[in-house]
């Protein structure tokens, strides 16, 4: 299996994220969306996740 076709396993932080594992795409913790890394553009530090888009990301960490 190459990096093309697996998940990356990413380290979140408050300003980018930095790739553990190659891979080149993440998984949505609300949608389970794939997101590739060149399109990953939401994500939380505090809880280590990524989002598919804005308003996702916004209603996780809203709550609502």
């Amino acid at each position: 299996m190459s990096a093309q076709d697996r998940p990356a396993i990413l380290r979140y932080g408050p300003n980018g994220f930095r790739v553990i594992q190659p891979g080149n795409y993440v998984l949505c913790a609300v949608s389970g969306q794939r997101v590739t890394l060149e399109a990953l553009r939401y994500w939380s530090a505090v809880r280590q996740e990524p989002y598919a888009t804005a308003e996702i990301a916004t209603q996780r960490l809203t709550g609502r």
